[in-house]
């Protein structure tokens, strides 16, 4: 158990050097980490992967405001609907999801599985998004009613808070195409919207569940320090092509999880 516990922290160190060398994707590895590997229940995973990627966010905020890439009035806008909609999704809905949500014959779909397969679907989008790299578009349109922002700040928080990643894959092309901000300038201001929803989300969880503090904090201290190494070796490595190589490692994983919970 112990040896496991290692590896685990290993893991840790691991999420928190790709999240430093790429600018994210290290937290879609902590959920199925906490899951195969520490063997924690989906529930309980996906409720600290909200924590470890909000503190790692708040790190990576700071060091983009620093670059003059965060617009944190957007951000904040952007966050409000978003942050509403990850709290009341932990607080009420996930307690909700029933033990079972279907059975056809000798098949039943737990609530485990249908957050792993959910998350599963969510990885595969997230992987496309870093294969394909696409060159930054110039958007000249105005940006769009707050009101159409405010529903879909609702949608990605309450995909997020089921699944207990950052959501950045969905928040970036968001703040591109909807509110008008420069791809380098939505990857910075998109780490303010994670922060704030992920630990808003996380107090959802701490009302529901019985949380290890020793092992979350040792954990989150870990992947931090691995996002400061990961940052330094950034200057060396091309971003892109690790980025690319990471996708499909995600679509790979993705597979696997589909697999191990439906055979």
């Amino acid at each position: 158990m112990e040896n496991i516990q290692i590896l685990g922290y290993i893991g840790a160190l691991i999420v928190g050097l790709v999240l430093g060398l790429i600018g994210g994707g290290g937290s879609i590895l902590t959920v199925p980490l906490l899951v195969y590997l520490l063997g924690y229940n989906p529930v309980v995973a996906t409720a600290y992967s909200l924590f470890v990627v909000g503190t790692s966010s708040m790190v990576g905020t700071y060091q983009k405001h620093k670059k003059g890439l965060v617009d944190f009035k957007t951000g904040l806008a952007f966050s409000f609907p978003s942050f509403v909609a990850v709290y009341l999704s932990r607080r009420y809905l996930v307690p909700e999801i029933p033990d079972t949500l279907f059975s056809i014959s000798n098949f039943s779909l737990t609530k485990e599985m249908g957050i792993m397969i959910f998350f599963a679907i969510i990885m595969v989008m997230a992987s496309y998004s870093m294969i394909k790299n696409k060159r930054e578009q110039v958007n000249n349109q105005k940006s769009q009613p707050y009101y159409k922002t405010f529903y879909q700040g609702i949608v990605i928080g309450t995909i997020t808070a089921i699944i207990g990643a950052g959501g950045g894959f969905l928040y970036i092309p968001a703040l591109v195409l909807w509110a008008n901000i420069p791809m380098k300038k939505a990857v910075g201001t998109s780490l303010v919207i994670i922060t704030i929803n992920s630990l808003i989300g996380f107090i959802g969880d701490v009302q529901t569940l019985d949380i290890e503090w020793n092992f979350l904090l040792t954990f989150t201290a870990i992947s931090i320090l691995g996002i400061i190494v990961g940052v330094f070796l950034s200057k060396f490595i091309s971003g892109k092509k690790l980025k690319k190589s990471f996708g499909y490692f995600i679509l790979v994983m993705a597979t696997y999880i589909i697999y191990k919970e439906l055979k």
